[in-house]
């Protein structure tokens, strides 16, 4: 059931407006510029759920780094509607 309502959901919403404290922006930016060394081992769930959350930063980094407008000491940048919910899941 929560599928079928992402699946409505995801027709309406694609990209939402927020801003950030430049200094946000930039770990953001830096963790999408971060070079990985090695691969993925055997890990735990919290692990799995660590690299899961870098990666979503990782991804607001390069919108960030695309398409991003600094304003003052904040950055305006589009972001998908998917991580904006990874980052308010994150802040939970």
């Amino acid at each position: 059931m929560l599928a079928a309502i992402g699946a409505c959901l995801d027709r309406q919403v694609s990209r939402i407006s927020v801003r950030l404290p430049r200094s946000l922006a930039e770990s953001a930016v830096a963790a999408w510029n971060r070079e990985e060394l090695g691969g993925i081992g055997e890990e735990s769930r919290e692990e799995f759920e660590l690299r899961d959350d870098a990666a979503e930063l990782a991804w607001i980094g390069l919108a960030i780094s695309e398409r991003g407008v600094r304003d003052g000491e904040e950055v305006v940048v589009d972001l998908d509607v998917v991580e904006v919910a990874a980052a308010l899941q994150a802040a939970r």
